[in-house]
């Protein structure tokens, strides 16, 4: 690869010559490098639930850009040669984190993390009996990290619950069993 510099005969030059060389602009420079060929060996599982995975979060990522607002703040996050749409497609590659999930008496605290921003988290009480005995969402705290819920009771060997969703919608759920912590 080599990025060209001062050259008249090359500034206005974009493409392929024969099947040797590719000319290309990226960030305002213009490059010159071998001509990429199709690869002859099949791809690996790993490889196919990649591309997979990369499939979907493009096409989570050009409905996202449907919404004027959504793809407004993607835009915001952009830096030098992206866009709105690539932002999407990264934030939709991955799922929001649960970092941690704290209880004072009967506040629920939980911590989710996501690289551009958690829109929504969730939580469900569950008693022994698997039931659900109440469910709601946290409200996000000044820090912009911490989701409260208020809960009306914990009972003793039920479990908590908690769904975090980002801006495309990929969700990740924790469960925290009460009998661990009363």
């Amino acid at each position: 690869m080599a990025i060209v510099k001062d050259n008249i005969l090359l500034q206005l030059v974009r493409g392929s010559i024969g099947r040797q060389i590719t000319i290309y602009e990226r960030n305002g420079q213009i490059i010159m490098a071998k001509k990429r060929r199709p690869s002859n060996k099949k791809p690996t599982q790993k490889q196919l639930e990649a591309r997979l995975k990369m499939s979907i979060a493009a096409d989570i990522a050009r409905d996202l850009m449907n919404d004027p607002a959504i793809k407004a703040y993607y835009a915001s996050l952009a830096g030098p040669g992206q866009n709105a749409y690539n932002m999407a497609v990264k934030d939709a590659y991955r799922s929001p984190e649960v970092q941690n999930i704290r209880l004072e008496e009967t506040d629920v605290i939980v911590t989710a993390k996501d690289e551009f921003r958690v829109a929504e988290v969730k939580v469900q009480v569950v008693d022994t009996d698997g039931v659900i005995t109440e469910s709601g969402p946290a409200l996000l705290a000044r820090n912009g990290v911490d989701w409260h819920y208020k809960a009306a009771a914990l009972p003793a060997g039920g479990k908590i619950i908690i769904t975090a969703i980002d801006l495309p919608g990929k969700t990740t759920v924790k469960e925290l069993p009460l009998h661990s912590i009363i």
